[in-house]
């Protein structure tokens, strides 16, 4: 308690420049109390928990100012992310998911999938996230709850939980480019963007980040399949009758696992992406031009090409990274990226393993923050609970930061 007394006054500063959005002093000084609560020494941060050990902790009014108030969460995002940005200024954005067990059937969103937390199919809710992260630092900047497909008939459900009309099923990769278009829309600078195989395996989700035009490393299966870049596409003769024949390339696609390991270890140099708290953390990595290939790879370059009479039947080209780790008899971990093959392999190799960030990111807000500690059920409160969390995030995040501040417990 000494501690965040301590910072008292800094605290009331970010909170008044990050509530700005929120009309009435009441709900700041109940958002401030909130923080403090989230900040403090405690095994809990539920709500009534929190409320007892703070002296100014009112459980009923907490309660009501994050289950049922109606102030906006998402212009306080906007202020805690085009501050942290400013910040950490970050290399890469990532976007990852997160779950959260539940017992029963009424908190928004909650359905029997699979839970990463128990590591197995359970009753959870889960949401998208994307943050900005650098090597040394990392922060939320918004979040999606994935509303499975059965919740889109349940009208009694979605009353009881607060759903908003409109609001429905939308696949994760989906809601990960949301949060992609928010953020720039929002006036941030967009940065390389990193994903699990999750999203990474998903050639939807990438053709969305390059109709977008923007550059991505993410990471990939090893059963993944594609063409080597020199590999061309040639048309069987027509005879003129019936449907002219499409482009094919001569020879199956591979998987990225033989295309990683044709040349053998020799082609993989080792590279230093990062010094960690326990030294150098290096491995040996490889790049290679690749065209990705598959039956959504080859309708998305018809669909750019203007259907199948305009194109040529040349699959897009993509970079593949892959490591192969000293002692390992094969390539171990693969990733496409947008960046050309002749990238220094040190950034393609810092850029794919900065997603680590953000696991530092969900332990602590789990662990410290009280992310999954909400009790509520209603879409309103997880959104206002999730937001509270990453202001306090944000707060702590800026302490250790600046150079001149001790290090918050």
């Amino acid at each position: 308690m000494g501690e965040i007394e301590q910072l008292r006054g800094e605290l009331d500063a970010f909170v008044a420049e990050v509530f700005a959005s929120v009309p009435r002093r009441d709900q700041r000084a109940k958002g401030d109390c909130y923080l403090r609560g989230l900040m403090l020494d405690g095994r809990r941060k539920s709500i009534q928990p929190m409320a007892g050990r703070l002296p100014d902790g009112d459980m009923q009014a907490l309660q009501q100012f994050v289950g049922q108030s109606t102030w906006d969460h998402a212009p306080v995002l906007r202020a805690i992310a085009t501050k942290m940005t400013a910040a950490v200024d970050p290399q890469v954005w990532v976007i990852d998911d997160v779950s959260f067990p539940k017992d029963g059937k009424m908190s928004a969103g909650v359905a029997r999938q699979w839970c990463g937390a128990l590591g197995k199919q359970a009753n959870c809710q889960v949401a998208v996230s994307l943050h900005a992260a650098c090597d040394t630092a990392s922060v939320p900047i918004s979040w999606r709850l994935f509303v499975p497909r059965e919740w889109d008939g349940d009208a009694g459900r979605r009353a009881r939980a607060g759903i908003p009309d409109g609001v429905g099923h939308r696949e994760k990769w989906r809601l990960a480019l949301d949060l992609i278009d928010e953020a720039i829309g929002w006036g941030l600078a967009p940065q390389v963007i990193v994903a699990d195989a999750g999203y990474g395996q998903n050639t939807a989700f990438r053709h969305g980040l390059a109709e977008r035009g923007l550059d991505f490393v993410v990471a990939v299966r090893a059963d993944e399949s594609a063409h080597p870049h020199d590999a061309v596409p040639t048309t069987p003769a027509w005879s003129g009758n019936g449907r002219k024949p499409a482009a094919r390339y001569r020879t199956p696609a591979s998987s990225l696992r033989d295309l990683a390991a044709q040349t053998g270890r020799k082609s993989y140099r080792q590279v230093t992406w990062r010094r960690g708290s326990k030294g150098a953390m290096r491995s040996r990595f490889r790049a290679q031009s690749v065209r990705p290939a598959g039956v959504a790879a080859r309708r998305h370059a018809m669909a750019q090409a203007t259907g199948a009479a305009g194109w040529d039947g040349v699959l897009p080209a993509l970079t593949l990274l892959s490591e192969w780790p000293t002692g390992a008899q094969a390539p171990t971990e693969y990733w496409l990226t947008t960046l050309p093959a002749d990238t220094p392999l040190r950034r393609l190799a810092g850029l794919a393993k900065m997603r680590w960030r953000i696991e530092h990111d969900y332990r602590e807000m789990k662990h410290g923050l009280g992310l999954d500690h909400f009790e509520g059920r209603t879409w309103r409160g997880w959104h206002h609970h999730v937001t509270l969390v990453t202001a306090a995030h944000a707060f702590l995040t800026l302490r250790r930061l600046d150079p001149k501040a001790p290090a918050p417990a």
